[in-house]
């Protein structure tokens, strides 16, 4: 089992930055893919970024891209998420996630691919 612990969120105004950190503990070694997702009420759970074993391939969906980096440390467990020029529309739950297996490239955006996640973080953004 993988356990996730997610940190970091919080208030921000339109514009500003946050840094999501998840850090994974138990069998959390050599986790081939991690990735942030975030829900709304009412809403489904969808894909944020994701990152590959090494932190060298990373996916986004089109709404962050240039905005959010992900990044990974393997030596700390753990998964990082950068937010710059935060939107409204960026207001939701942030959940962590761990995939046990190495997804297709496409796959990497799927909630189904990964196994294991966190509690989540709230990510509220004042317009």
């Amino acid at each position: 089992q993988v356990q996730l612990v997610e940190s970091g969120g919080g208030l921000v105004q339109a514009g500003g930055s946050l840094s999501l950190s998840c850090v994974a503990s138990g069998r959390a070694f050599n986790i081939p893919a991690m990735g942030w997702f975030r829900q709304v009420p009412g809403k489904e759970r969808d894909f944020v970024a994701a990152v590959g074993p090494n932190g060298f391939s990373t996916y986004y969906t089109d709404s962050v891209k240039g905005r959010f980096a992900i990044s990974r440390d393997n030596g700390k467990k753990s998964v990082y998420l950068r937010m710059n020029s935060l939107k409204p529309e960026d207001t939701a739950v942030y959940y962590c996630a761990a995939a046990p297996f190495m997804p297709a490239p496409k796959a990497f955006g799927l909630a189904t691919s990964y196994n294991y996640w966190g509690q989540g973080t709230q990510v509220t953004v004042s317009s």
